[in-house]
């Protein structure tokens, strides 16, 4: 309940908190590096995600600078008992690469 709002579908918000979460944890396991987001660019929230519905979350690396790198994260959601699956929301995230001081380091991929 603290997730949904009036129309009983997710907080935005909420959705966008979940994809940051996703988009570091697959930052952090692709570069096995320190990792933070310096921005978001185009969240697209294509359709509702109703309340008791499944989302699945994938995070995927599209590209890789000198410290820098972009993970797209979808969301996908399915209702309870029917097989169709609905891209619901996508966006990406720059992720950076830092040292134990917080400053940018290369990313050694």
């Amino acid at each position: 309940p603290n997730t949904t709002n009036h129309y009983d579908t997710l907080f935005g918000g909420t959705a966008m908190q979940w994809m940051d979460e996703v988009a570091f944890i697959t930052a952090t396991r692709f570069s096995r590096q320190k990792m933070v987001t310096v921005s978001s660019d185009r969240i697209d929230f294509k359709h509702p995600i109703p309340a008791g519905t499944f989302a699945e979350l994938i995070g995927k690396v599209t590209m890789v600078g000198n410290s820098s790198l972009k993970v797209r994260v979808q969301i996908f959601i399915e209702k309870m008992y029917e097989e169709e699956r609905l891209l619901a929301v996508q966006g990406d995230f720059i992720m950076v690469a830092i040292n134990n001081r917080k400053q940018a380091v290369q990313i050694f991929k």
